[in-house]
């Protein structure tokens, strides 16, 4: 019984991350926004690294999981960081001192009393 959900869940595995592959380079044609077609790509990539885990799993099976999920977290992050600096450089025009997006931020997170 093991033996089987486990060839049926590596198969299944093989079909995910193949539809990843897919969906991702459809994503990038279609909206050719590369960080979006990424984050779907390494979204399916999560989704057969835990089918493949279904079966008997195995060591190696949880660190690829654990890697492609780690390394999900770390592309997102540094896609947010890398967006936010590119609208900040695209905002600033000669002559102005830049924008402070933070300061909206501080003024909601500050106390009445402090204003």
């Amino acid at each position: 019984m093991i033996s089987t959900l486990a060839a049926v869940s590596g198969a299944a595995a093989q079909l995910v991350a193949g539809a990843a592959l897919v969906s991702g380079l459809v994503t990038l044609a279609a909206t050719r926004r590369p960080a979006l077609a990424l984050g779907v790509l390494l979204d399916m990539l999560v989704a057969a690294g835990l089918l493949r885990l279904v079966g008997a799993p195995s060591w190696q099976a949880l660190a690829t999981a654990a890697v492609v999920i780690g390394l999900r977290h770390l592309v997102g992050y540094g896609l947010r960081l890398g967006a936010r600096s590119w609208a900040e450089t695209r905002l600033r025009r000669p002559g102005r001192p830049p924008r402070r997006y933070d300061d909206a931020a501080g003024r909601l997170l500050r106390p009445a009393w402090r204003a």
